[in-house]
């Protein structure tokens, strides 16, 4: 069975407890880009005087797009993690507005593997960058993918 890079990465992203609570969720995934998107909402935001959503929402959100974009990219079911991430905040996120994670991996080398990502705002259709991160991560081998894992990535929740 070949799965979809789309639904790799969605059925990945529905096995991460903090992408639940989160709500995030995977918009596009291919060869070239993967989009996640962290929805506005009050428990993400870190200072309720202005509506300014909490460093550290980005900095997951950053890092599970990465991590995401190369399980969904790697063949087989090969689990990385994250070995570096380097991160430059622009500007403080729009209330209101939901946060668009747009990672590429740059690279895969035989035990690491590079990313890129861009936290964007859309307003309309001007894209506003947020951050930006450049991360490494490590590769394991997919033998060190557990296989109840690997099954409820091949079969949805049924596994």
């Amino acid at each position: 069975m070949s799965l979809s890079l789309l639904t790799r990465a969605q059925r990945f992203v529905a096995t991460l407890r903090h992408c639940q609570v989160l709500g995030l969720s995977v918009e596009q995934a291919d060869e070239q880009l993967l989009v996640m998107r962290l929805p506005y909402r009050e428990q993400i935001v870190g200072n309720p005087a202005t509506g300014v959503v909490h460093g550290g929402s980005l900095t997951t959100l950053m890092d599970t797009a990465c991590g995401t974009a190369v399980f969904a990219t790697l063949p087989g079911f090969e689990l990385c993690p994250t070995l570096d991430l380097r991160m430059d905040y622009m500007k403080a996120a729009t209330p209101d507005i939901d946060l668009l994670a747009e990672a590429r991996v740059t690279r895969v080398a035989s035990s690491v593997v590079f990313t890129e990502c861009e936290v964007v705002q859309r307003h309309g259709d001007e894209r506003e960058v947020i951050a930006r991160c450049a991360a490494t991560f490590m590769r394991i081998g997919e033998n060190m993918t557990p296989p109840e894992f690997r099954a409820r990535i091949e079969h949805g929740d049924d596994a």
